[in-house]
């Protein structure tokens, strides 16, 4: 089974993949997905995190098995024979994910995705990003960017791109940031603020944002309230692309440059942003390269 659904960009919508673990239901965005294939067996790495079930090679790629069970404390499947991989591509790896069942696909909206509060989800410890109801059975969307960066941190941002930038000029044009996570929201804002740049506002989904956006224009200030928007892609209640495609279609604001800023960049995905005006696309490890074009953007 392989993954090609091709959307028309900043609808706010998505595809997701719900599958099981155990008796629980689960989803992944499909963008992530590179296919989906029967179980193999995999050859055990040696101290390896207890995570990680071992590794593959299927026509000629390697490829590390994440047993998801392990991560969530389900019990082992029954019969792994029927289990399934899903092989997904994102800050540039691939990785495969070793699921007991597959159910099948949803089309759904961002706006229908309900943010887990904090007695589920915490900075320190949660990997659920979204909750959503889909004839009548609760799924929980897992971070899977976060569940790879606790196996493998620089994965996640490779924070120590940031120490030769440290001791430059503070800057204070106020950028706008649009990031789901707790965890990579408190690492982007302390990376940036060691880069010198200090006047950053932070926004937990696209719809925060644009709100505040909205507010900077009514108010006449754009000029000097936002200079630039960094934003995630996977946000509840309103996505990357959406947020671009509003912010590029608005006479007031579409002079103000929008980096996007996620695990997602592939050749599909960028050019779905670049359809909707972003001026960068950069994939999340790439902390540095986020500091460089914001440099270049704010020159």
């Amino acid at each position: 089974m392989e993954s090609n659904i091709l959307m028309e960009s900043g609808t706010n919508e998505l595809e997701i993949l719900e599958f099981m673990i155990g008796n629980n239901h689960y989803g992944i965005n499909v963008a992530k997905i590179k296919e989906i294939v029967p179980f193999n067996i995999v050859t055990p790495v040696p101290n390896a995190n207890p995570s990680v079930e071992g590794i593959f090679m299927p026509r000629d790629l390697l490829i590390t098995v994440i047993d998801l069970a392990k991560v969530i404390h389900n019990a082992a499947s029954e019969d792994p024979s029927k289990d399934m991989f899903i092989i997904t591509n994102f800050n540039k790896l691939n990785v495969a994910f070793h699921v007991h069942k597959v159910v099948g696909i949803h089309r759904v909206s961002w706006v229908d995705i309900i943010t887990p509060d904090s007695t589920i989800n915490t900075a320190e410890n949660g990997i659920a990003t979204g909750i959503i109801k889909i004839n009548g059975q609760l799924i929980v969307i897992l971070d899977f960017e976060r569940i790879v960066s606790e196996i493998s941190p620089e994965t996640g941002l490779k924070v120590s791109e940031i120490d030769k930038l440290e001791g430059r000029i503070r800057n204070t044009s106020p950028i706008i940031i649009a990031e789901d996570s707790p965890l990579l929201s408190k690492m982007i804002l302390d990376s940036l603020q060691r880069a010198g740049y200090i006047n950053l506002i932070l926004f937990k989904n696209g719809k925060e944002a644009w709100d505040e956006l909205t507010n900077i224009k009514n108010k006449g200030t754009i000029a000097k309230d936002v200079h630039c928007v960094i934003t995630d892609l996977e946000m509840p209640l309103m996505d990357g692309h959406r947020l671009t495609k509003l912010i590029k279609t608005d006479k007031e604001l579409q002079h103000i440059p929008v980096i996007i800023f996620s695990s997602l960049i592939n050749d599909q995905m960028r050019l779905k942003g670049d359809s909707v005006g972003a001026d960068v696309q950069l994939s999340k490890p790439e902390i540095g390269l986020l500091v460089h074009e914001i440099d270049k953007l704010l020159a």
